[in-house]
């Protein structure tokens, strides 16, 4: 078995749930108070699978039905739903009129759905586990990762990507960068298959999961020749959410951003890719960014 030296992408994540615990120890901001949300999935109460409904509490009840979709607009939440009968017309009630007109809620989160990696995790599918030695961060795999048939695997890596969840979350994202840094030729036929996945976990909105996914795929348009113009024909599908939070900035004024290192500023996050799609994307690049997001400007000054 192999694994990987030095601190990856998928242990910083780790420190960071670690700091999330000694500064909100109220629990504010931890996996239960997302899960009680319904933002996460609940997960299995056992390794034999869910109790029935009969038999849960009536607080796992309310948490499971609320993970299961949306339980309000996210549009305008307060607003109570119209009672009208177009069709009928019969008498209706009086509908209540918001005063002012709703937000849109373009950027609130959304919850995230249980992913593909789970399941094959779960049942011990995935040639992969967890390298518990004096230093954590690594991960062990028991076969080359350049065997590995990455038409199947590295969609599903990248589907676990949108995971919040330990251990599920360090694997998929510390594998994912394994793969990528180990595939070659192996990465670009894969390609098509990877955008649901990177569509799925840029539309939940989620501050972490979309500063994950465009750190992986600023890595994915590296790892290889020709993958930038490969992308360059799904750029409908991943350049909207780009053009909601490129302007997403932190506004510190004269202070210092310690937190730099982190890479977790949506809006540079946004901006370092768009400039290497560009770069590593061929002559139709920049009017294929510029047809999704107006505000763009070329990197390339000669251009």
């Amino acid at each position: 078995m192999k694994g990987q030296a030095g601190q990856g992408a998928a242990g910083t994540l780790l420190i960071e749930d670690a700091l999330k615990k000694i500064v909100y120890r109220d629990g504010s901001k931890g996996q239960k108070a997302e899960k009680k949300k319904g933002m996460i999935p609940m997960g299995s109460h056992s390794v034999f699978g869910d109790f029935p409904q009969d038999y849960m509490p009536g607080e796992l009840k309310l948490a499971l039905k609320s993970s299961n979709g949306f339980r309000k607009s996210f549009s305008n939440p307060s607003l109570p739903k119209a009672d009208v009968n177009v069709f009928a017309g019969g008498p209706t009630r009086p509908t209540t009129v918001p005063s002012v007109p709703p937000r849109a809620g373009a950027v609130n989160r959304r919850p995230v759905a249980q992913s593909e990696f789970r399941k094959f995790y779960d049942r011990g599918d995935l040639p992969i586990q967890i390298f518990h030695g004096a230093v954590g961060g690594k991960i062990a795999w028991k076969v080359d990762v350049e065997k590995l048939d990455y038409h199947h695997y590295l969609p599903i890596f990248f589907d676990g990507l949108r995971e919040k969840e330990d251990p599920y979350r360090f694997l998929a994202v510390q594998g994912t960068y394994d793969m990528l840094a180990q595939g070659g030729a192996k990465i670009l036929p894969v390609v098509p298959q990877l955008i649901i996945p990177i569509k799925t976990a840029l539309n939940t909105r989620d501050p972490e999961l979309m500063c994950t996914m465009l750190k992986v795929l600023q890595a994915l348009v590296l790892s290889a020749d020709m993958i930038g113009e490969a992308l360059v024909p799904y750029y409908r599908q991943i350049l909207p959410v780009f053009n909601i939070f490129k302007q997403k900035h932190l506004n510190l004024g004269d202070k210092i951003d310690y937190s730099q290192r982190k890479r977790l500023n949506q809006g540079e996050l946004i901006n370092e890719t768009l400039e290497i799609l560009e770069l590593h994307g061929g002559e139709d690049a920049f009017i294929n960014i510029k047809y999704m997001i107006p505000t763009y400007e070329s990197c390339l000054v000669n251009s």
